[in-house]
């Protein structure tokens, strides 16, 4: 519904639906995780999940049921994610998050896009920022989107995680100016 009243607002900005655990859009109710109205588009699936064969999987569904992107979670804090391993702990590998893209992309023709933080507990350093984009940049990722500021799963919950690490914006432009041909 709100998705709905956004549309209503705005023409013109792209809507994504919360992210919904890759179980329930292989093994669940389809139509209830990926049903939408059309006048919501352009809108975006969010997925949350690992597994490169069930992601690709999921994308030709998505595709099928008329989504105009799909993007991969690769930064949500909360408990369910890092007990299942996929959200912010995806920042820790990138080799999977491009695993997932690449079978993605090889078996849709929708826009695979990836949202991240700047880091993740420890990982926290600009290099592996980078390293991680490059990385998923490389399977076929053109578009990230950066929440500016760091996760720390077991210290801070999910509200306080999406308040309390401070904003670095500086860190997103510094990346866009040094790989200009990305979004």
């Amino acid at each position: 519904h709100y998705r709905y009243l956004a549309r209503l607002i705005s023409r013109q900005v792209l809507l994504y639906t919360e992210m919904v655990p890759l179980g329930g859009i292989v093994h669940g109710d389809r139509e209830r995780f990926l049903g939408f109205d059309p006048v919501e588009h352009p809108v975006a699936l969010q997925i949350g999940g690992a597994d490169p064969v069930k992601m690709a999987q999921a994308a030709r569904y998505a595709e099928k049921a008329g989504f105009d992107e799909i993007n991969i979670n690769a930064g949500c804090p909360s408990d369910r994610v890092h007990a299942g391993s996929f959200g912010a702990c995806l920042f820790k590998t990138p080799e999977l998050v491009a695993k997932c893209v690449k079978a993605m992309r090889d078996n849709t023709d929708v826009p695979i896009t990836v949202k991240t933080r700047l880091g993740v507990d420890d990982f926290d350093h600009d290099d592996h920022l980078r390293q991680f984009v490059e990385t998923v940049y490389a399977a076929g990722c053109q578009t990230f989107i950066l929440h500016a500021r760091m996760a720390y799963l077991h210290k801070y919950s999910p509200k306080e995680n999406r308040t309390i690490p401070p904003l670095h914006y500086e860190k997103v432009y510094g990346l866009k100016n040094d790989s200009p041909d990305l979004e």
